[in-house]
């Protein structure tokens, strides 16, 4: 079994991304990491090289900056980056990873049990991971129906799938008909830090990336207006090779106490109490799980 990692990447270390952090939890169990790597204006490329590992090939990459954000699709450039790694891959399996997303060394061994278990299960052509987004500080995670709890990271490298946005993969059954993959659950984590990076840098990355998803201006980040009842306070431990890059903070984070709830926001609080009243989940999944 060969297993090829992948993401795309550009300015990761202006914008606040752990993309040193993230490619090393995953290189263990890789045979080779394939990075789409844009223009960048700071020193990622120098920083992914200076992890000083063959398994990391590098695609240098150019970003569409005219792609319009006023079709259905928005955020396609960021599909076209992330396929263009996927297209790289030379594996059995394909597995994407973010620049703000990070594997504990404890799941590694499950991680790749499950990929060996399902190699040979055709109906298996994904795999898919629990989701913890941590945010405001190391110390809180967000918990709603308002955060994807759980999603496809591996893809079977055999079939024709591609992203069409950063989150999630098609699968073509026709050329113009896809649909979600069927996946098993491998019983691992990952752990999500976008949302711990600091307010500048957080609004610098939204700058940055905004005009590829809406042609208004970026909201200026202020962590504090989210609903209270979503944070959750995080008693485990972090993986081992984030620890150092996490800003130290003290309990869980504070939001604002006077803050007005959306209507979005007001039908996920309900949704999380009938989840805590009848023990299910309102999780939006784009896969459908078959094992």
């Amino acid at each position: 079994m060969k297993v090829s990692g992948f993401t795309f990447l550009r300015n990761g270390q202006k914008l606040g991304y752990p993309f040193a952090e993230s490619i090393r939890s995953i290189l263990p169990i890789v045979d080779e990491f394939v990075i789409a790597l844009g223009p960048c204006e700071d020193d990622t490329e120098k920083l992914v090289r200076e992890i000083g590992d063959p398994k990391i090939r590098i695609i240098p990459t150019q970003w569409n900056e005219n792609l319009r954000s006023d079709y259905s699709v928005k955020g396609f450039v960021y599909g076209q980056q992330k396929s263009i790694a996927l297209f790289n891959c030379t594996g059995d399996w394909a597995f994407y990873l973010e620049a703000d997303e990070v594997l504990h060394e404890n799941d590694l061994t499950k991680i790749r049990a499950a990929m060996e278990k399902y190699l040979n299960d055709e109906r298996v052509e994904a795999l898919a991971f629990d989701y913890l987004h941590f945010y405001g500080n190391a110390n809180t995670y967000a918990w709603s129906p308002g955060w994807y709890r759980s999603e496809v990271r591996i893809i079977r490298n055999t079939i024709p799938a591609w992203g069409p946005e950063g989150l999630f993969f098609i699968v073509l059954e026709k050329h113009k008909k896809g649909r979600y993959p069927r996946a098993a659950h491998t019983g691992a984590t990952i752990y999500h830090y976008g949302w711990v990076r600091s307010e500048t840098q957080m609004h610098l990355k939204a700058s940055a990336v905004h005009k590829y998803w809406d042609d208004k201006p970026a909201v200026k980040a202020d962590y504090t207006k989210i609903d209270p009842a979503t944070l959750k306070l995080f008693t485990s431990v972090h993986p081992k090779v984030v620890q150092d890059w996490l800003p130290k903070a003290e309990g869980i984070f504070q939001a604002d106490p006077n803050y007005q709830l959306s209507s979005r926001e007001k039908k996920h609080r309900l949704m999380l109490k009938l989840e805590k009243w009848f023990g299910f989940r309102f999780n939006k999944k784009h896969y459908r799980l078959v094992r």
